[in-house]
């Protein structure tokens, strides 16, 4: 403190010998110029030392301005971490439903009794064993037991299959619940998913959901036509088989009746 009072005031003796000087306009003594050459030196020192001291205050400005943009920088960084383990992040929990086993409940209940189903893999095959062609009819004709037995097959394939295709509509009418609360979870799952690939799952489960649907309605919708087909194949055959017997019957030879004979009616 007393060198830095000193300083200043030396600074203030020299300004004022400098205005003195200019005020006056006349030039000091050897003594005193020597005195004043002492003064300046010191000014110019002191003026120095405060172009040093900005400098600095300068210097540490930039300083704390690079540190707040690197702070800044870290800081993005940070958020751009963040978001990357957010959008990565998977569903704790998957809503599969109960599809495949829905499906193989379908398959299994159109394929009871004498019913012909969709799923059967030699279904035309089956279809020809039981109600047989024209020509076959033509060449063997059912008679009595023969026929009474292939009536009785044609009688319980159609109500088989009509009965296992109104129990296959009813199944899925009985999983609209369950399917309502497997989709009821996945919508509020999409409405809380937080990340891209949270999203994502959910929408590859509503997806898969969609395509277990699709899978069902084919099932109905094949198992009807089978239905449907089975039908028109025993009203076709029951139209071959009367036309085979109405061919036989015109076809059967007459006997003509001997000469001497006479026909009379019957009262």
């Amino acid at each position: 403190m007393p060198r830095r009072c000193s300083m200043s005031n030396n600074l203030l003796a020299g300004l004022a010998v400098v205005a003195v000087t200019v005020g006056t306009g006349e030039p000091a003594d050897a003594g005193t110029a020597t005195g004043a050459a002492t003064e300046w030196t010191q000014v110019l020192n002191n003026g120095e030392l405060v172009a040093l001291v900005g400098k600095s205050n300068e210097q540490i400005q930039n300083q704390l301005t690079q540190i707040s943009q690197f702070a800044q920088q870290i800081e993005t960084q940070l958020n751009i971490y963040q978001n990357l383990l957010q959008n990565t992040a998977t569903l704790p929990s998957h809503m599969w439903g109960q599809v495949e086993r829905d499906l193989n409940r379908l398959r299994s209940i159109v394929d009871q009794g004498q019913s012909i189903a969709f799923s059967m893999g030699n279904a035309d095959h089956v279809l020809q064993q039981r109600f047989q062609s024209y020509a076959t009819l033509k060449t063997n004709l059912p008679r009595n037991e023969t026929f009474s037995s292939t009536y009785q097959a044609w009688s319980d394939t159609n109500r088989d299959t009509i009965a296992s295709t109104l129990n296959a509509a009813s199944l899925t009418a009985d999983q609209f619940d369950s399917e309502e609360t497997t989709m009821s979870s996945l919508r509020s799952m999409s409405e809380t998913a937080d990340g891209q690939m949270k999203a994502l799952q959910v929408g590859h489960e509503i997806a898969a959901q969609q395509v277990g649907q699709m899978q069902k309605l084919r099932g109905l919708v094949s198992q009807q036509m089978t239905m449907m087909g089975t039908w028109l194949q025993t009203e076709q055959t029951d139209k071959d088989l009367a036309q085979a017997r109405r061919e036989k019957f015109f076809n059967a030879d007459v006997k003509s009746i001997p000469e001497g004979q006479k026909m009379e009616p019957r009262w």
